[in-house]
């Protein structure tokens, strides 16, 4: 891009850091397809933008608009972070990906990326946390260890009662997921892709290839490959080849009003923060842009169609998160609900991202299983899935439809 995202910038990881050398393998150059991407949240945007940026015809396509109120991509907030456990590869993808978001957020006009720094607090220092702090420690990043008392000293809104360990990244925060996404689909446009809004129904094949896209309007998008990036509709458009190795499940998020005047939960003290209580994970954020503070339980909820879900908050979640609230942050104790979401995560059968080409579809790639950690990736699967479709970068084995079964475990990632 011109003003936006340089082609310096994508190869250039945190702090001056190289991308490593698998993600960074030139695309091939003496192929100038037009390439159709469907499906315009994070992971498709970023897809379209790699493949612009490398001069090829780009059209970008989606049912409801980019990052609409019933995407995975949608909503308010996501936590941009890196620590993993021993899962260094998504360490990698996010460090390599921040200075991608600091990018497009400097030409937004409003921010996309607030730092806030991270914080995730443990019960014990479990195995997570070593292999954490192991890889940051690879990757040059500059986490923090805390103990309780300095935990305390630093972050008095929270009560870190049985809490012996965390881990602070000062470099990470929050990213402004709708804002990031209708961005980075302005920018595309204004570099010269083309987008369109309509509804993509099954694609037929001529032999082993794709040769269009029909919408249901009847329109037909014509075009050399084709990523369908699809989030939870994926299994419903490929349900052969995707079928139940994704499942979309419910997600409930609330907002609470900080107490009046009361600096502590702003974004300048207070930091993005997640609680490892045997497994058992809440999160949230600071008072991002006054919206209020986001609570949320990131276990898995049921199974729904993200056509016909019910998007009605329930009072069942609403207590569990207030009960976790008070418990944990006690200055919070009858703060009022300011608002509510009901979205669903994507989740792969094994938590890892699926960006594989179709089985039977030799100019089909299929990208999605965010599984609730995928937006902060967006700038680094876009640049893996670019390449993946020219055929430049070796496959990554964890990213693969071979990897995934139709036998879902919840992974901590």
């Amino acid at each position: 891009m011109s003003s936006g995202v340089t082609r310096r910038s994508l190869l250039i990881g945190a702090g001056g850091a190289a991308v490593s050398p698998a993600l960074a393998k030139p695309y091939k150059r003496a192929m100038k397809d037009h390439v159709a991407v469907i499906g315009a949240g994070v992971f498709g945007a970023w897809t379209a933008h790699h493949l612009k940026g490398q001069g090829h015809k780009v059209t970008l396509i989606d049912a409801w608009g980019p990052a609409h109120s019933r995407a995975s991509s949608g909503g308010e907030s996501r936590l941009t972070r890196a620590a993993y456990g021993k899962d260094a590869i998504y360490t990698r993808m996010a460090r390599d990906s921040l200075p991608q978001w600091k990018t497009l957020s400097a030409v937004s006009g409003l921010p996309i990326f607030v730092e806030t720094g991270i914080l995730f607090f443990f019960p014990t220092e479990e195995p997570y946390v070593r292999d954490s702090i192991a890889a940051h420690r690879q990757f040059g990043l500059p986490t923090e260890v805390l103990d309780q008392t300095e935990m305390g000293r630093r972050f008095p809104m929270i009560d870190f009662d049985g809490i012996s360990v965390g881990l602070y990244e000062p470099g990470f925060g929050a990213l402004m997921a709708r804002r990031a996404v209708l961005t980075l689909v302005d920018r595309f446009v204004r570099e010269g892709g083309t987008y369109m809004k309509g509804t993509a129904v099954r694609p037929g094949a001529v032999g082993d290839r794709v040769e269009e896209v029909r919408l249901s309007s009847g329109e037909r998008v014509a075009a050399d490959r084709f990523v369908f990036a699809l989030g939870p509709w994926l299994p419903k458009l490929f349900p052969d080849a995707v079928g139940p190795r994704i499942l979309p499940t419910r997600q409930e998020v609330f907002f609470f009003a900080p107490p009046s005047g009361d600096r502590r939960f702003s974004t300048g003290a207070m930091p993005g923060w997640a609680d490892f209580n045997g497994g058992d994970i809440f999160y949230g954020f600071p008072d991002l842009e006054t919206r209020g503070l986001k609570f949320a339980h990131d276990a898995h909820g049921i199974e729904v169609d993200p056509d016909t879900q019910d998007r009605t908050p329930t009072r069942e979640a609403l207590a569990e998160v207030v009960a976790f609230r008070d418990r944990r942050f006690p200055l919070l104790r009858g703060a009022p609900l300011t608002e509510a979401r009901v979205c669903q995560y994507e989740n792969s059968s094994n938590g890892d991202f699926l960006i594989d080409f179709h089985p039977k579809l030799e100019n089909v790639l299929l990208v999605g299983g965010g599984s609730g950690h995928g937006f902060k990736h967006g700038p680094e699967v876009g640049r893996y899935a670019a390449a993946r479709l020219l055929g430049s970068i070796e496959p990554e084995p964890r990213f693969s439809l071979a990897t995934k079964s139709e036998t879902h475990r919840r992974e901590v990632h």
